[in-house]
């Protein structure tokens, strides 16, 4: 890396220094090479390190970079396309549902936003099924699936089971009802702390939150939030044109 006068450059420091930094991660660096530390390149950039700091958090925030407990910041590698919906118009746990069923658990206390959505009132019983997702042997997205008691009346997952069979009871009898449709939100959010140990990375690590809503029989029968990683997805929705939501 070579340096740059920042002083002259009518963008902000960080942002041009971002720049700078990027094209030499395409050109300099291997993915996994660890990055030299802050000093050092505050030092040949000739900014202060509050600079420096600000360009390395937007690389990392753009996938370019990962910072790893006691290993330091490294080259991010390419971003992984996640399919989103492969198959689209089917319930949760449908073939072709790559999600992995980690557990079920009956609540009646969550979240106010999905409370409103599946217009349940206080106290109401909900199923609450935690999902996974790896991809090429990397945790990339974590679920919450919340499926009120009175959508699936029949659903009363033994306490014998095993946790990842009372996430398969609760998938088995949503399938049985009749799929009107399904919307879908997405935004950029911050990792919780469940979900940063979920998906190893640090809580308030920038992710995507999409949120899914089922409908059946004109009402709201189910509602997924799934969190994937920023910094290694790139999503894509539908089955053939794969429309790229981040440019990996």
């Amino acid at each position: 890396m070579g340096t740059t006068q920042l002083e002259t450059v009518p963008e902000p420091k960080y942002w041009h220094l971002k720049t700078v930094l990027s094209d030499a991660l395409d050109s300099e660096f291997a993915v996994g090479e660890i990055l030299p530390n802050e000093r050092d390149l505050a030092a040949r950039f000739g900014v202060a390190r509050a600079t420096l700091r600000q360009a390395l958090e937007q690389l990392e925030l753009e996938g370019r970079l990962q910072r790893r407990r006691g290993v330091g910041t490294t080259v991010a590698p390419p971003r992984v396309g996640v399919a989103v919906d492969p198959v689209r118009h089917t319930w949760p746990g449908a073939a072709g549902d790559d999600w992995q069923p980690v557990d079920a658990v009956e609540s009646a206390a969550v979240p106010a936003a999905v409370a409103g959505l599946l217009a349940t009132a206080p106290g109401d019983p909900v199923h609450v099924v935690r999902r996974s997702r790896v991809t090429h042997d990397r945790p990339v997205a974590t679920e919450l699936l919340y499926v009120p008691a009175a959508a699936v009346p029949d659903c009363a997952p033994a306490a014998s089971l095993s946790a990842p069979a009372r996430a398969r009871a609760v998938l088995h009898e949503l399938q049985t009802l009749e799929l009107d449709g399904q919307d879908r939100t997405v935004e950029l959010g911050s990792a919780r702390a469940e979900d940063a140990r979920e998906l190893d990375r640090l809580p308030g690590a920038p992710v995507l939150v999409v949120t899914t809503r089922y409908v059946s029989g004109g009402r709201t029968a189910a509602v997924a939030v799934s969190t994937y990683r920023a910094d290694t997805c790139r999503l894509t929705f539908g089955e053939s044109d794969a429309v790229a939501l981040l440019a990996g």
